[in-house]
Parts: C-alpha cells; sequence; structure tokens
C-alpha cells in the first residue's frame, strides 16, 4: 500500500473530515499546492473562496467550498483549518 496522509479538515464550527488520503490539493494565496505523503511542513493562506480537495485511495475524491482559514502541513499530516467550510456538490467541482 502507498503512503498515506493523516488528513483533517475542521470549521470554526466543527470537525468536517478526518481520514487517509493520497494527495491534498489546495488553493493558497501563493497558488495551487498539491501535497503528497513526505511534504515538507508549511503553513499556507487559504484563498477566498476556494476549493480543498482530498484524493482517497481507490480514486475517491472528497471536496469542500472553503472561505478563510489555514492549510497546515506536518510531519503528522495535513489540517485544513478553515472559517467556513460546507461539501462541495458535484456541480461545484
Amino acid at each position: 500500500m502507498a503512503k498515506q496522509l493523516h488528513v483533517e479538515v475542521v470549521s470554526v464550527e466543527e470537525k468536517l473530515w478526518t481520514g487517509e488520503a493520497e494527495m491534498v490539493v489546495a488553493r493558497t494565496t501563493e497558488g495551487e499546492l498539491g501535497v503528497l505523503p513526505g511534504h515538507a511542513p508549511l503553513l499556507g493562506l487559504l484563498k477566498e473562496p476556494s476549493q480543498v480537495r482530498i484524493k482517497r485511495a481507490g480514486g475517491e475524491q472528497i471536496a469542500y467550498e472553503v472561505s478563510g482559514g489555514f492549510l497546515s502541513v506536518t510531519g503528522e499530516g495535513v489540517t485544513v483549518l478553515a472559517e467556513s467550510a460546507t461539501p462541495a456538490t458535484a456541480s461545484n467541482r
């Protein structure tokens, strides 16, 4: 099995999703960023509004529409700390 990232998506109100993923793609104020296992630690400011996509094993993709907040990459995984986040619908992807 390929290496996985531990990912958490958290809004001000609640933890929306937590699990393992192969890749996370997010748009920061510096541009779009893809995070794979072993990525260097970083803290990025999420672009408003934008979408965070989580690519899981087997091709499943989960997406959240986010507004405000940060993307944190550490040795433990990826955390999306958004001011607001809602699951993206198929038409929004």
